[in-house]
């Protein structure tokens, strides 16, 4: 399960360029949230339909076919794109264009325990369909919420701090992987929080597994927090384009040098196979479950280079993303909930075909489906996000 989502900045946008001072949006954001949206419903539409083919973290290439590999490494930018995306707009929020600076404290706050709740409640309701569900499942949003919440305490420190902080995260948390601890135990329970996945409460009652272990995703949101001056009103566009070229072509460079050379960065080393597919996908191969430097290294390097690809691109593509970004959390809920009864439709229709499991044979199907349930939530989405620029209503700021 992947997948997030809040909207953090607030007003009116337009397609696909850097908005007038009076704006508090800037749409190439907005796009590029839109396209891991979209990355995120071709994954979700695989984990419904495509089940039966399950894939693993890291993927084991002895059983995954290329077509599923890619399928499911497209969706790697989801995460990471959402997450340094909440810093970045924390910052804009804290720093509007309009000038003046107000703490980000509260705002931050506020939203984390909103996404935290939300997880526990809208969204782990969404996977299964049961109230209560048997098992809470903290992903992605409450990663998100448990970020936000500290980057409002952390966000109180000098820069540089926050920077080294971020950077120490992201860079040094591979060396935490040996570290475990016993159930049962106090520092178990942190370990699971903060960086091991794994079950972090069995009963007969209730079970929580914590699927997002938090640590790293603090790290990626202060890095995004402390990127957000390259979206002032004072850097042109066309230095943050340049700088965002240097940060995507630096962070793959350095991923070429340590994954390379497997010298650090990822707990699985790649190997040369038979094919070049075969060693590109080894070498792609990286863990999400704590999402590893090199995973880092690759996600947020391809978004740093969408970013500046979508800063002056204006199509009807790009529109439509920008649409789905302006309304993240709302799609994000909408398009759970349109799976859940839409794969019990498609059941109850035309029965288990792979086990006890409905499903389909191709991969390419995942993709129709994903198209399809795009489009249909397109207008929804719109309608939304007009409604949510034009009200005065404080909880659809949420979504």
């Amino acid at each position: 399960m992947s997948t997030s989502q809040t909207a953090l900045a607030q007003g009116p946008a337009a397609p696909a360029k850097v908005l007038s001072p009076e704006s508090t949006r800037i749409s190439s954001i907005d796009v590029m949230r839109g396209l891991v949206i979209v990355l995120m419903m071709v994954d979700h539409v695989r984990e419904k339909i495509y089940f039966h083919m399950q894939v693993g973290d890291p993927m084991d290439l002895n059983v995954v076919e290329p077509n599923l590999f890619f399928t499911r490494l497209a969706a790697h930018l989801c995460a990471p794109t959402f997450v340094f995306l909440a810093g970045m707009a924390a910052w804009l929020y804290a720093h509007p264009r309009s000038g003046g600076f107000r703490s980000p404290t509260h705002f931050l706050w506020t939203r984390g325990l909103v996404l935290i709740l939300i997880e526990l409640t809208l969204i782990n309701t969404s996977w299964f369909g049961v109230i209560p569900p048997e098992t809470l499942w903290l992903q992605v949003i409450w990663a998100i919420g448990l970020s936000m919440l500290a980057l409002a305490f952390l966000s109180k420190l000098p820069y540089g701090v926050i920077a080294a902080i971020g950077f120490v995260i992201v860079f040094g948390h591979n060396l935490l992987t040996p570290i475990s601890f016993e159930p049962g135990t106090i520092g178990y329970v942190i370990w699971t929080i903060l960086h091991e996945r794994n079950v972090l409460l069995e009963s007969e009652f209730l079970n929580i597994r914590v699927t997002y272990p938090v640590l790293p995703w603090i790290g990626v949101i202060l890095l995004g927090y402390v990127t957000g001056p390259l979206y002032s009103a004072a850097v042109s566009s066309s230095k943050r384009v340049a700088a965002l070229l240097w940060l995507g072509s630096g962070c793959l460079l350095l991923l070429a040098i340590l994954r390379g050379f497997n010298l650090y960065g990822e707990t699985l080393p790649w190997v040369a196979g038979d094919t070049w597919v075969q060693s590109l996908m080894s070498f792609l191969n990286v863990t999400k479950y704590p999402p590893s430097l090199a995973f880092l290294l690759l996600t947020l390097g391809v978004m740093f280079l969408f970013l500046a690809w979508f800063e002056k691109l204006n199509n009807p593509l790009t529109q439509a993303l920008d649409v789905f970004g302006k309304a993240p959390m709302f799609i994000y809920a909408l398009h759970l909930y349109v799976l859940l009864f839409g794969y019990r439709i498609l059941l109850a229709t035309f029965g288990p075909n792979k086990g006890e499991l409905f499903g389909v044979d191709h991969v390419w199907m995942i993709w129709v489906g994903a198209v399809v349930l795009a489009f249909a939530l397109y207008f929804p989405t719109r309608a939304f996000a007009q409604f949510k620029r034009s009200t005065t209503q404080g909880w659809v700021r949420y979504f």
